[in-house]
């Protein structure tokens, strides 16, 4: 025991008989007889005579007032704390598994050195803070932990940091979802992906086991997080001299800064705490599909400023802007009618643009692809990457502006057409493309002719002619017009074979009768197929049969030919005049019969009435 704890106990002992004097000499009231006053315990005399091991065993039962009375004498006495109180300690001693503490109480604490491994290098004689679990245990061990008190401390600190905006130290344990955790005063914070720095970090792993300055920016009690920024302390000082920078900003300025992030349409460029766009039109002459072909990120370039709003937060920088434009490194020589190489770079529907210099672009229309006047798409021709060859068809230096075309290189075959596709010349073409009104066939490159629909068929009434052909289908034609200035050319098909209707007129006389199917019906008729295809009208009216029902679609029957028309290809029948004409015929028959029974009659009459005559005049 100290000698500072020995004198105070005397003290205590000297203070307690003063006043057991005092009162012993006092002459006792009534009240006092009623309630006398416990006797103070002398505290080492209780220790010494105490028995310990009776008590734990339940051996001796100690009278409750003694024991208060004992922790009453014991109270501000020096050495002993209270529990739960977080003070500070010596390491008077260390073995391989834990460290002995001093706190200047009766009895030393033991803690293990897993509390301490933030700390490999604790010594003995080192100052640590201890929290006092339990001033005895089962045992008569004062508890204590020190890692316990450092999280109350801690927990202080951390809200005074808060409170304060006062800079703290952090380790960086582990990387962990959206962030990274960190030990600030052995409490683990949250420091999130985007608050470690002002631009966006892609390895987290650089940070790990490093130990950093943040700021406690946000504290949760209820659920006991907290949150801190590395980014918070670098904003302040970038504040400072983003106001210079901006300050400074002129249009034409060129800047060196490094590049931050990469979008599908620019570059952002940070200048040094402020960010500028590079957007991608302005990262080169040459036409690019994405960003990343020109730049890469945290590249250091030199970059142009192009424009600034009013506030100059919103800041247009350019790249390709630092190097002369293409157009004024141009051959001098090129001119219209020089044959150049290119590579095409862009498509659409009516051209395609061939890059034939560094960020120089020509256009080669689709009418300049091809000599045909039947247009097509772009796509047809040339496709993105090709190597094309082309001849200048114009050239614009000051509005830099380049037409091309591809045609040009080859023969006009308009130009002999006239020798090659006489007029009544019979070929083979491919059909390229229909129309309601006819089909586009291409007798050779550059060599189109229309066959209008009347001209496909000598017999078939064709409503469309994807009914009669289709696209890619090889088609025998006869050239029938030639236009050799307008380019036109007349084809039909079906003057390729003999016209049926010369010897259809023989056979489908009027009155004629003929079997056919009846192909199709409307409000107005039906179309009805006879031999050798061909097709005839029957009017609604000439479509009633015998038994006073319609014809409809698939019946067959016999039809008279009404009308015939070999110049229209018309045919016209009727299926009710066949019946009809019998009825008649029968009619007139009967007439006839008629007419002679009539006839007999009156003849047998005027002889009966001679022979009366003759008979009258004998008398």
């Amino acid at each position: 025991m100290s000698e500072e704890t020995k004198k105070t106990e005397e003290q205590v002992e000297a203070t307690e008989v003063k006043k057991t004097t005092e009162t012993a000499n006092e002459v006792e009231t009534p009240a006092a007889v009623e309630a006398p006053k416990p006797e103070k315990v002398n505290p080492e005399e209780f220790l010494e005579n105490f028995d310990w091991h009776k008590f734990e065993e339940g051996i001796e039962a100690v009278d409750e007032e003694n024991l208060k009375a004992f922790e009453a004498a014991l109270d501000g006495t020096l050495g002993l704390v209270n529990e739960r109180e977080v003070i500070e300690g010596t390491v008077i001693r260390k073995t391989d598994r834990e460290a002995i503490i001093d706190i200047n109480s009766k009895s030393e604490g033991v803690i293990s050195l897993n509390e301490f491994r933030y700390n490999p290098s604790l010594a003995v004689g080192d100052v640590v803070e201890v929290l006092v679990d339990k001033r005895e245990d089962s045992t008569g061990q004062l508890v204590l932990s020190h890692k316990k008190a450092r999280v109350i401390k801690a927990w202080e600190r951390v809200n005074n940091a808060h409170e304060t905006g006062e800079v703290v130290n952090g380790f960086v344990k582990c990387r962990t979802r959206g962030g990274m955790i960190v030990d600030v005063f052995g409490i683990e914070a949250f420091l999130p992906g985007s608050q470690i720095d002002v631009k966006p970090i892609r390895d987290y792993d650089q940070y790990v086991e490093k130990t950093m300055e943040f700021k406690v920016v946000k504290i949760n009690h209820e659920f006991k997080n907290v949150v801190v920024s590395h980014k918070a302390l670098i904003e302040a000082d970038i504040e400072i001299q983003k106001k210079e920078i901006i300050g400074k900003l002129e249009k034409g300025q060129v800047l060196e800064g490094v590049v931050k992030n990469i979008t599908s349409y620019g570059v952002f460029v940070d200048l040094g705490g402020v960010d500028g766009l590079v957007h991608i039109t302005d990262l080169s002459w040459s036409r690019i599909n994405h960003p990343s072909e020109v730049v890469e990120l945290d590249q250091t370039l030199n970059v142009v400023i192009l424009d600034f709003d009013d506030e100059k937060t919103r800041i247009q920088l350019g790249l390709k802007q630092l190097n002369a434009h293409p157009w004024e490194a141009l051959d001098d020589t090129i001119k219209v009618g020089d044959t150049v190489k290119g590579k095409v770079v862009v498509l659409a529907d009516y051209g395609a643009f061939i890059e034939v210099a560094q960020g120089v672009e020509g256009l080669i229309h689709v009418s300049e692809m091809s000599w045909s006047t039947h247009l097509r798409s772009a796509q047809d021709f040339v496709k993105v990457g090709d190597e094309v060859e082309a001849q200048v068809l114009t050239l614009d230096r000051e509005d830099r502006k380049m037409s091309l075309g591809i045609k040009q290189l080859h023969p006009d075959p308009w130009t002999a057409i006239a020798e090659k596709y006489p007029v009544g010349s019979k070929h083979t073409g491919t059909v390229r493309n229909y129309t309601n009104f006819g089909v586009f066939v291409e007798l050779e490159e550059g060599i189109d002719g229309l066959v209008y629909i009347s001209d496909l068929s000598w017999t078939k009434k064709i409503k469309h002619p994807s009914d009669f052909t289709s696209v890619g289908d090889k088609l025998e034609v006869q050239v029938l017009e030639l236009d050799v200035e307008g380019r036109k050319l007349n084809l039909g098909h079906k003057q390729t074979t003999e016209n049926p209707w010369d010897s259809h007129e023989g056979k489908f006389t009027i009155d004629s009768i003929h079997e056919g199917t009846v192909k199709d019906k409307s409000d107005k008729g039906l179309i009805v197929t006879f031999e050798d295809s061909v097709e005839a009208f029957v009017p609604s009216r000439f479509t009633v049969k015998e038994d006073g029902t319609k014809l409809a679609k698939g019946d067959v029957d016999k039809f008279k030919v009404i009308e015939f028309n070999k110049e229209f290809r018309r045919v016209v029948a009727s299926h009710t005049s066949i019946f009809k004409a019998q009825e008649e015929k029968n009619i007139k028959v009967a007439q006839k019969k008629s007419d002679a029974a009539d006839k007999t009659t009156l003849g047998d009459l005027g002889g009966d009435l001679a022979a009366l005559k003759k008979k009258m005049e004998g008398k």
